[in-house]
């Protein structure tokens, strides 16, 4: 079969203009992390016809994840992800520039960064999220990303927005991001969980029991795929509106999307996030304990 890429792409056209796809294939995006929300976002930017991309994780497909990443198959079990998830890719578009980086990804993050008009914020781990940020904000790129949440959400950090470490309270300021201690990264998720049930509905929704089990460090994340999946592509709209230079829908503190009853909800003002939060605190400590 003769591959063509206007074919391709020809419906998106109405969605974008002619001229708008044509800055799509011609941008470059870098995605670290390509398991759960930030290989549905690949998925995402790779049929809506985005021309390069590079791809960066140090993991390897397993049988659990099989219950929400979009390229977790039976055959790529075992496969290094971002390599299987190059491969799919291809299939999806042959004319795609993928570059993979594996655990030396650290090594070229910097031209990574500065050579993508967008930086997506796919990985799990503290100490990658905070270099990717870092670096981000020196090469002034903005980084979409989303909260560890049982609900979809997504917020966009423009370079001079204060960064999640700085936004929600981390003790990670001042420490090199391959330097954290078990206690800063322990602080820093019970930060970003004080934001998710101070600024959503996320604990109506999920085993409150289990998810204590998960805060306190006990058992592994609980994921789900309409929810994983569904976040991908959130963060994908938003890297469309970043490479053709749309109003961003998200700023730093993001929103949260809830489908169970189908709206959106905006983080808190100020005022009553204060009065909220020692309640949030005492809550989820009651959790962990």
């Amino acid at each position: 079969m003769t591959f063509s890429y206007d074919d391709f792409t020809n419906r998106n056209i109405g969605f974008v203009t002619p001229e708008e796809q044509a800055r799509l294939r011609a941008a470059q995006v870098f995605v670290c992390g390509t398991g759960g929300m930030g290989g549905a976002c690949v998925m995402g930017l790779a049929r809506m016809g985005v021309g390069r991309l590079i791809l960066a994780d140090i993991d390897a497909f397993e049988t659990s994840n099989m219950n929400r990443q979009v390229f977790a198959f039976r055959d790529t079990i075992g496969g290094q992800k971002a390599e299987a998830t190059r491969d799919l890719c291809l299939q999806i578009n042959p004319e795609m520039e993928i570059t993979v980086y594996r655990d030396e990804w650290p090594d070229h993050v910097q031209s990574a960064v500065a050579d993508s008009k967008i930086v997506v914020n796919g990985t799990d781990d503290l100490g990658a999220s905070l270099l990717l940020y870092r670096q981000s904000r020196e090469a002034e790129r903005a980084v979409i990303d989303a909260y560890a949440s049982p609900l979809p959400s997504v917020f966009v950090t423009q370079p001079k927005d204060p960064m999640p470490e700085e936004r929600l309270g981390y003790p990670t300021i001042g420490t090199a991001w391959d330097a954290l201690s078990q206690a800063q990264r322990e602080s820093a998720f019970f930060a970003e969980a004080t934001y998710v049930v101070l600024h959503s509905s996320s604990r109506r929704y999920i085993d409150l029991e289990l998810a204590g089990e998960v805060t306190a460090g006990k058992r592994s994340r609980m994921s789900f795929a309409p929810m994983v999946i569904s976040t991908g592509m959130l963060m994908a709209y938003e890297v469309v509106n970043g490479i053709l230079g749309r109003p961003p829908g998200a700023d730093h503190r993001g929103w949260f999307f809830n489908p169970y009853a189908a709206r959106v909800e905006h983080p808190r003002n100020p005022i009553t996030a204060a009065v909220l939060r020692p309640v949030v605190t005492r809550f989820l400590r009651r959790m962990m304990a």
